[in-house]
Parts: C-alpha cells; sequence; structure tokens
C-alpha cells in the first residue's frame, strides 16, 4: 500500500509543497502565489527590456536595472 493512503502523510506532502514556506513570510498560499506571480511578471519585462536594448542601445537604457531595484526594495521590504 502506498503511503500516499495514510492521511497524515497526504497533509504533510500538502504542507511541505504548498503551505510552510509561505508561513514563513507571513502569507497564505494564494497571497504568496499573487507575490510571485507578480515578481515574475516584472522579471519576465525587465528581461525583454534587456533583449531589446541589447539589439537596441538607445532604447530601454535604464528600463531592466530600475525594475530590479523596484523588485530588490519590495524583497528587502517583507524580511
Amino acid at each position: 500500500m502506498s503511503d500516499l493512503s495514510n492521511p497524515n502523510r497526504t497533509n504533510s506532502l500538502i504542507d511541505r509543497w504548498f503551505l510552510a514556506h509561505p508561513a514563513t513570510v507571513d502569507e497564505t498560499y494564494f497571497q504568496h502565489m499573487r507575490f510571485a506571480l507578480g515578481f515574475a511578471f516584472w522579471l519576465v519585462t525587465a528581461g525583454l527590456a534587456a533583449l531589446v536594448h541589447a539589439v537596441f542601445p538607445a532604447l530601454c537604457e535604464t528600463t531592466a536595472s530600475r525594475i530590479l531595484g523596484m523588485l530588490t526594495a519590495r524583497i528587502s521590504a517583507r524580511h
């Protein structure tokens, strides 16, 4: 019989995979998901700005660095 048939084992897996880390930053699963998705959006935006800048140096000169500065400040404020 699988270990997953034990309800305590299932709860432990759910806690470890979905709840433990958000709890370390005082958030629920969905609060943490919202923060992480917003963070990912801005990282992708910064990456795209850097790609544009690589091809056209006169464009997006400070966009990626400004976004990274904003994200750094946001992370620092959380801890």
